[in-house]
C-alpha cells in the first residue's frame, strides 16, 4: 500500500505517508511543554510525520487555556524533550505555529500582552479560561502598522527557535480563524490599507509571513495549513473565496514551502470544501500536499493513488490509537476517542489510551 511507503519531504525521509495532525490537547501548564507531552508525542511516533498543537510564538498569540508557546527560554527547552523522543524513535516532527488573534482573551495571557487582530471587529460566543470560567470575547486592537510587523518577526523567531528546539521544520497555521485567517477572510478583516480589501492585499500578511520565515529557516522547513470554505471561530464563505486560496496557493508554492495542508471538516459537520478547489489548489501550489478531512485507511490510501495528495492526515484516530500506524498494517479495530478530555489537564484520556499489542512500547 501507497500508505506505508517512504516519502521524501525536503531533506527529510518519511518511513510512511500518515501524518498526525495538529490538535489542541491543553496539557501545557504555564504554557510550557512537559514530560506527559513528551511521552504523548513519543507514544505516537510510529507517524511518518507528526505535526504538533498550536503553538503560540508570543504572549500575544496566547489564546487558549494551556497551550504551549515557543518565545522563552524555558519552552525551547520543554520542546527540545520532546523533539528528542521522537526522533530517538525515528520519527519526524514539525511545530505548528499559530497565533490566535481575536480568538482569545486576557485572563488566558500574561499581563504583557493583548488581544490584537486585524480589525476591531469581536468574535461572538464565549471563551473558557481556567480563572474564571467561561467569559465574553473581548473587542480585539485593531493593529497598526507596527503591530503587523510585530506580530510577522514573531513568526520568524518562533520558527528560529523551533529550529533550536530540534524540530525538523514548522508549519504556520493559517487555518481554523486564527490571525493568519483572520487577514485572508473578509468578515474579520476590514481594513482599507495595503493589508485590507483585495484579494492580494488580504493576502500579503501571510505570504510576507512566509517570506520571512523561508528567509530564516529555509523553505525545506517551512509549510502552511490553510481552510478553504473553513467557518470555524466566525470566518465566513465569501464571494472570491475560491480565487483567494488559488492565489495564495500559487503565491507560496512560488516560495518552494515543503508542503501545503488542507483542513476539511465537513465529516464534522463544517461545510463542504468541494473537491475542485483542493485540485485547484494542489495544482496551483506545486509541491507536496497534504490532504485530511475524517479519513479512514482506505479512503486515504484511494486519495493516495488518484494523486490527490501526496500525504494524508489523521487527526482524532491519533487521540485514542497511539499505535494507529500499527492497527491500520495489522486491520486492527480503532478505540475512540472520550471528548470529554480533549483539553483536561493530566494524562487521563492524552496518555492513557492502550497499545493494542502489549508487547509494544508505549
Amino acid at each position: 500500500m501507497k500508505l506505508f511507503s517512504k516519502y521524501q519531504l525536503g531533506n527529510i525521509e518519511l518511513k510512511n505517508r500518515i501524518v498526525m495532525s495538529p490538535m489542541t490537547r491543553s496539557r501545557a501548564i504555564d504554557n510550557i511543554p512537559n514530560e506527559i507531552m513528551t511521552q504523548y508525542y513519543k507514544q505516537r511516533a510510529d507517524a511518518g510525520l507528526i505535526i504538533t498543537e498550536g503553538t503560540s510564538p508570543s504572549p500575544n498569540g496566547l489564546g487558549y487555556p494551556r497551550i504551549p508557546g515557543i518565545f522563552n527560554d524555558l519552552q525551547i527547552a520543554g520542546w527540545k524533550t520532546v523533539t528528542e523522543a521522537v526522533h530517538k524513535k525515528g520519527g519526524k516532527i514539525f511545530l505548528q505555529i499559530m497565533h490566535t488573534g481575536r480568538t482569545s482573551h486576557p485572563l488566558n495571557q500574561g499581563s504583557d500582552a493583548e488581544v490584537v487582530a486585524p480589525s476591531a471587529i469581536t468574535l461572538s460566543g464565549e471563551m473558557y479560561t481556567d480563572k474564571e470560567g467561561m467569559q465574553a470575547y473581548p473587542v480585539p486592537k485593531a493593529m497598526t502598522a507596527e503591530d503587523i510587523e510585530q506580530a510577522q518577526q514573531e513568526y520568524v523567531q518562533a520558527a528560529i527557535n523551533a529550529i533550536a528546539a530540534g524540530f525538523d521544520g514548522v508549519e504556520l497555521h493559517g487555518a481554523n480563524g486564527y490571525l493568519i485567517d483572520q487577514f485572508i477572510n473578509p468578515a474579520s478583516n476590514q481594513r482599507i490599507d495595503n493589508y485590507g480589501g483585495s484579494i492580494e492585499n488580504r493576502a500579503r500578511f501571510v505570504i510576507e509571513v512566509a517570506e520571512k520565515v523561508v528567509s530564516a529557516i529555509g523553505a525545506e522547513r517551512t509549510s502552511i495549513r490553510l481552510s478553504p470554505y473553513g467557518v470555524f471561530n466566525d470566518m465566513t464563505i465569501f464571494e472570491d473565496i475560491e480565487e483567494t486560496f488559488e492565489y495564495l496557493a500559487s503565491e507560496l508554492g512560488k516560495l518552494s514551502l515543503v508542503y501545503l495542508h488542507i483542513v476539511d471538516h465537513s465529516s464534522m459537520g463544517a461545510p463542504e470544501v468541494p473537491n475542485s478547489i483542493k485540485l485547484k489548489m494542489k495544482e496551483a501550489f506545486g509541491g507536496t500536499f497534504i490532504a485530511s478531512g475524517g479519513l479512514d485507511k482506505d479512503k486515504a490510501e484511494r486519495i493516495l493513488e488518484k494523486g490527490q495528495g501526496d500525504l494524508v492526515a489523521f487527526g482524532r484516530p491519533f487521540i485514542s490509537n497511539p499505535d494507529l500506524v500499527t492497527r491500520f498494517k495489522e486491520d486492527i479495530d480503532l478505540a475512540d476517542p472520550d471528548p470529554n478530555t480533549f483539553y483536561t489537564p493530566g494524562e487521563k484520556g492524552y496518555t492513557s489510551y492502550p497499545f493494542a499489542q502489549k508487547n509494544q512500547i508505549a
